[in-house]
């Protein structure tokens, strides 16, 4: 059995499919995860309730903070003194980059390993019986259990060298220098960008028929994963949709994007 070692990851699904894995290994590593996605909203200061209000404001969506005992709880573990400490992140998500990078920034110099997914190629099932080249899995969160515990990706867990954390932590002053409404992933690095980023590629995807928000959204989403990336998460999307419609770029039925089952389409012209 292993004793003190602290998994550290920045998305919930991942964990948990870690922590199934590590049980079903036989080990006993404890695994915590970050609540928050730092690939949106302002960083700097990194205050829930500023980020809470942020959210309300720019996106619509109530009670953010309700977050707020999870992510302390969080924080005070990945910070605690004394422990051996892997840090779990695909360079592919903005969310785990940024999480990744805020744990370095907070950390200064204790010591991490790291498991980074960026390049790992994952065996694929086989699909109608026809057999799948390995794919980047993107995320943590996209790896099944069983995958992890096969593949024991833990042992990928390597010594940061300093040159790397001088180099991420400089990447994350500038990120919080900007304290852009949005994190994305561009040319395999994150930078700032605007919260109108996805509208272009919403945009593409509206016709003149109405159509459910969970259609566009899922189009958006389908596309960035044959980008090999994943920017942005749902809630976003739907919030960009909404600004689109009180700008008059999109028609919609229903009171808000953020329930998926409205409909939207292009303005009818006169």
């Amino acid at each position: 059995m292993t004793h003190g070692l602290l998994h550290v990851v920045f998305t919930p699904s991942g964990a948990k499919s870690l922590r199934t894995a590590l049980e079903d290994a036989g080990r006993d590593d404890q695994v915590i995860s970050s609540f928050d996605c730092l690939s949106f909203g302002p960083i700097n200061p990194l205050e829930l309730p500023l980020r809470s209000k942020w959210v309300e404001d720019e996106l619509g969506w109530t009670g953010w903070n309700k977050i707020a005992p999870e992510t302390e709880a969080f924080w005070r573990e990945a910070l605690s003194p004394g422990r051996r400490k892997v840090a779990w992140l695909s360079r592919r998500s903005a969310m785990e980059y940024a999480g990744f990078l805020e744990l370095l920034w907070r950390m200064h110099d204790a010591s991490c390993e790291v498991v980074d997914l960026s390049e790992v190629r994952i065996a694929c099932p086989p699909e109608n019986g026809l057999s799948r080249p390995p794919a980047l899995p993107m995320s943590l969160g996209l790896i099944n259990a069983n995958t992890i515990r096969q593949e024991k990706l833990w042992d990928l867990a390597e010594p940061l060298p300093a040159t790397e954390r001088q180099r991420y932590r400089d990447l994350w002053q500038r990120l919080r220098f900007e304290n852009a409404p949005l994190r994305v992933i561009e040319g395999g690095e994150l930078v700032s960008a605007p919260i109108s980023f996805f509208d272009e590629r919403l945009m593409s995807y509206a016709t003149n028929d109405w159509q459910k928000v969970a259609m566009i959204v899922g189009e958006v989403l389908a596309a960035e994963m044959d980008d090999e990336v994943l920017q942005v998460g749902d809630v976003v999307l739907a919030a960009r949709i909404d600004a689109m419609a009180a700008s008059g770029q999109l028609e919609i039925q229903g009171e808000s994007a953020l329930e998926m089952q409205s409909l939207v389409r292009l303005p009818r012209t006169q």
